[in-house]
């Protein structure tokens, strides 16, 4: 993901309780939650993957969540927090009025803990809870 930042999650459970990915002929670890063991490993190929297994179906709203979260990981060597994904892209274009209602929009495509479930997509570390 960038040159200083470290790009391998704490996968040093024990080696059953990892899992393997199939992408392209390619076999890539990921931890229990489903997060990359090895965040270089990421590709668009292997976020669909992932979306699948998570029985999420990818369109351009989820995409650009994806990318953004990823531009701001090698930005900031962090993930960005609902708060600033909201403030950031919850004014731009013309389809949300407020913030509010981008977050919601948020959470209608990804339910289940969104910051937790894009950070997963985008091959990014796992969040602290409640981000």
């Amino acid at each position: 993901v960038g040159e200083n930042r470290p790009h391998f999650i704490d996968c040093t459970m024990e080696r059953e309780e990892r899992m393997n990915l199939e992408v392209n002929g390619k076999t890539i670890e990921i931890n229990e939650q489903g997060f990359l063991c090895d965040l270089e490993n990421w590709s668009e190929d292997v976020c669909k993957e992932l979306a699948r297994r998570d029985n999420i179906e990818l369109f351009v709203d989820h995409w650009e969540l994806i990318w953004y979260f990823r531009e701001y990981y090698q930005q900031n060597q962090s993930n960005p927090t609902m708060h600033t994904v909201v403030r950031t892209l919850g004014h731009k274009g013309d389809r949300f009025h407020d913030q509010k209602a981008y977050e919601k929009h948020i959470y209608k495509l990804f339910p289940q803990d969104a910051v937790h479930e894009v950070c997963k997509l985008a091959g990014l570390p796992m969040p602290p809870p409640d981000t």
